[in-house]
């Protein structure tokens, strides 16, 4: 009859003598020789929680006293200029009759800041130009109300045509320079911002 196997139990290591765990982020060595070990640390995705309260000790030093500042500083909240704001954001400015038109360069710049207009050519002067595409007069009408509803407070309205059936047709530009000026850019801006898809064309729906 073969004898039972003959188990052997190792005693339980002390508490105190366990090996120091290895930290998380501690990346093993690959070498003998080089004994270096890499901290990798996670990513701080939170950022700067921002100052700590003070220590004790600083309290004492009466600190505080020894910042530099005045108490009495006055903080204000500044209003951007208006080359910051946005050409839709900026109001008309009365326009002198000495005042140069601007340069179809400067225009082109400018064109940039405008959704759907174009410049042409026109009387020996630039206009900017905007065409939409309606579903009927009706429509066409509508849309001349709004455009009308949304600039007349600056002053500069544009030159408004219901090309029949379907098109609505808006020219801007400075009579008085006989050309174009900042304010011509900053109505069609303004226009631009006048809700018109319920207005236009519905897309076919196809089976």
């Amino acid at each position: 009859m073969a004898s039972a196997p003959h188990l052997v139990f190792s005693p339980l290591l002390s508490l105190s003598k366990a090996p120091a765990r290895r930290p998380r982020y501690f990346l093993p060595s690959t070498s003998k020789r080089n004994s270096l070990k890499i901290k990798a640390t996670a990513p701080d995705l939170l950022g700067d929680f921002g100052a700590r309260d003070p220590f004790p000790a600083e309290l004492e030093s009466n600190f505080c006293d020894k910042v530099v500042g005045n108490v009495s500083t006055e903080h204000k909240i500044l209003i951007p200029i208006a080359s910051a704001l946005s050409l839709a954001q900026q109001e008309c400015a009365p326009v002198s009759q000495l005042q140069q038109p601007m340069s179809e360069d400067d225009a082109k710049k400018l064109l940039f800041k405008v959704v759907g207009w174009k410049i042409v050519h026109e009387e020996g002067g630039l206009k900017l130009q905007g065409l939409w595409k309606v579903r009927d007069t009706k429509c066409g009408e509508e849309l001349i109300n709004r455009i009308t509803k949304a600039v007349e407070s600056t002053g500069h309205l544009p030159s408004l045509h219901l090309d029949a059936p379907n098109q609505v047709r808006a020219e801007l530009w400075t009579s008085s320079i006989g050309g174009l000026s900042i304010n011509d850019f900053i109505v069609a801006a303004k226009i631009d911002e006048v809700k018109v898809s319920d207005l236009q064309p519905r897309l076919r729906a196809w089976a």
